[in-house]
């Protein structure tokens, strides 16, 4: 049985839209976080004070946040509580600006008449998305705020007494205007963006939906129809289910690895290829895989065919001749070694007795793996069974003779 962990989701915060009182970022926090709003808005004016670090923060959190499905507004309370705040942030940042910069007040409240201004079109187009819903208090609350921050730029701009004030008054113009422009349409490139990345996931949603339509369609059901024809063959069912187990195992987790590409991709192909062909059920455990460096190497991947091949062969000796209904594979790689284990629980055999004229195990088995460099270890007693250990070292440090106690541990940990 296969546990599946699950990690738990983590609810973004999110904006109060019904409740809100100018972008809902306050009031989102508090709910995030289960704390009383008011506490929260405390905070931000708090870090208004601290070279406007609290409305930079307010302004980025109202970007990026998406906006909730509250319908419930504030209390009057709550709202006149909140424009007193407001107030308070706004004299806390003026007075912070004349302590801290020698900017001129006209400057200071420029750029205060540029933010509040920003803020009232930004609420409304939050609010509205400046559709045909809007009525004529939205148009004229958008109107007023685009005149407050042009207003407020033109001060900035023309004041002589200002940073700006030595730039030439042309380049001052088309920065001021396109800096205006930027800010009042952010709003709307924001919604265009959260629309597009909406529509991009849909879409994709979309396709994944009819791509494991299809897929069910052509292996499960498929498979699904046959069963219903065999019903009165069991062993026939248990084939095609397991087959079918088999391939949606491998779509579901991505083991989509060729044969050349992964010996345990390899090893699994060939039992899936015996244990169609003969019908009996073949379960293939695979711990580690080469690299691709290995595979890339001509001596280093004749071995590996040659490992596979030989548990093949044991494979077919065992479905054939073992009468065991289920054979067990076991293919391990570390950093010295690699070793497949092929064992079925059959009527077994003596090896010795094994006439001269069967030339499966010694030709296939046997000297496929001494000719590059590797061993073989079968073990099989008359009623209990057979046991073929594939031994090839990695690396050229290693030779023809392996450790055999080392392989004889494994094996009879396999057993």
């Amino acid at each position: 049985m296969t546990h599946v962990t699950q990690t738990p989701q983590v609810d973004r915060v999110r904006r109060r839209n019904g409740g809100k009182v100018v972008g809902g970022v306050c009031g989102g926090i508090a709910d995030h976080l289960g704390v009383d709003v008011f506490r929260v808005r405390v905070v931000f004016v708090v870090l208004a004070a601290l070279a406007g670090a609290g409305v930079a923060a307010y302004g980025l959190l109202w970007f990026f946040c998406p906006t909730g499905t509250d319908v419930e507004r504030p209390a009057p309370r709550e709202r006149r509580q909140a424009q007193g705040l407001i107030v308070i942030g706004v004299v806390a940042l003026l007075l912070n600006g004349f302590a801290a910069s020698s900017a001129p007040a006209s400057t200071l409240l420029a750029l205060v008449v540029v933010l509040g201004g920003a803020a009232l079109v930004w609420r409304e187009v939050d609010v509205t998305g400046v559709s045909s819903r809007g009525g004529v208090v939205t148009w004229l609350r958008l109107a007023a705020g685009a005149v407050l921050v042009v207003g407020g730029l033109v001060v900035l701009v023309t004041a002589p007494d200002t940073a700006l004030a030595g730039m030439n008054p042309t380049l001052l113009a088309v920065l001021g205007t396109l800096f205006g422009v930027l800010l009042l349409t952010i709003p709307l490139w924001m919604r265009m963006w959260r629309t597009l990345n909406a529509e991009r996931a849909a879409r994709i949603r979309n396709q994944e939906r009819e791509e494991i339509a299809s897929h069910l369609h052509d292996s499960v059901l498929q498979t699904l129809a046959l069963i219903q024809k065999r019903a009165d063959q069991p062993d026939a069912v248990a084939q095609l289910a397991r087959r079918q187990e088999r391939e949606l195992r491998q779509w579901l987790f991505g083991d989509q690895a060729r044969r050349r590409e992964s010996l345990a991709a390899a090893v699994s192909a060939v039992s899936a290829e015996v244990e169609d062909a003969y019908g009996v059920e073949i379960e293939t455990v695979t711990v580690g895989d080469v690299t691709p460096d290995e595979l890339r190497d001509e001596t280093v991947s004749n071995g590996l065919q040659a490992v596979v091949a030989a548990a093949r062969e044991a494979l077919v000796n065992a479905a054939k001749h073992s009468g065991a209904d289920k054979v067990d594979v076991y293919c391990e790689v570390d950093d010295d070694h690699v070793e497949v284990f092929v064992r079925d629980r059959g009527k077994g055999f003596d090896p010795d007795a094994v006439s001269q004229d069967r030339q499966g195990i010694a030709r296939s088995i046997h000297a496929r793996m001494e000719r590059v460099g590797g061993s073989v270890r079968i073990t099989s007693t008359p009623g209990r069974g057979t046991n073929v250990a594939l031994m090839l070292p990695r690396g050229r440090r290693h030779g023809p003779s392996a450790s055999i106690d080392s392989e004889t541990q494994r094996t009879q940990e396999f057993s």
